[in-house]
């Protein structure tokens, strides 16, 4: 697979619900900058073990709507909200974020990433560009 096919399938992937698949996409080696809401965090292999199991405690389903998906060697940028629904309320999907992640990926899995995130809105404006799919 390409890197632009890889980071694809990662966040097609069901990783909320099989923290296993994480071998299959992440790098031992993986290294995570990421700027959101919250503040700076670096995760590595383990940390990002520990943030999708506590994603697994807290959400029923997670998924990414893409709006863009851009390869240049093997670095990978993808523009993305991620939905979420919660253990108590199954069938009711919410916006959780936006984000733009820079990925760059090597034997074929994720290893580094550069991620900014934003806690999504009601601006319609704001949903509508990111619905504009340009994968």
């Amino acid at each position: 697979m390409s890197p632009k096919e890889i980071v694809k399938s990662f966040y097609e992937s069901d990783l909320a619900n099989d923290v296993h698949l994480i071998s299959k996409y992440i790098h031992k080696d993986f290294m995570s900058h990421w700027n959101s809401s919250t503040g700076y965090t670096v995760m590595d292999y383990d940390g990002v073990v520990q943030f999708f199991k506590n994603i697994n405690l807290s959400y029923h389903s997670l998924r990414a709507q893409i709006s863009h998906l851009l390869q240049d060697e093997n670095q990978v940028t993808i523009r993305y909200t991620m939905f979420v629904s919660t253990i108590e309320d199954p069938e009711n999907e919410q916006p959780l974020a936006n984000f733009i992640s820079i990925w760059e990926v090597k034997d074929g899995k994720l290893y580094k990433g550069y991620e900014i995130s934003q806690v999504a809105d009601d601006n319609i404006e704001s949903y509508k560009s990111f619905s504009e799919i340009k994968v």
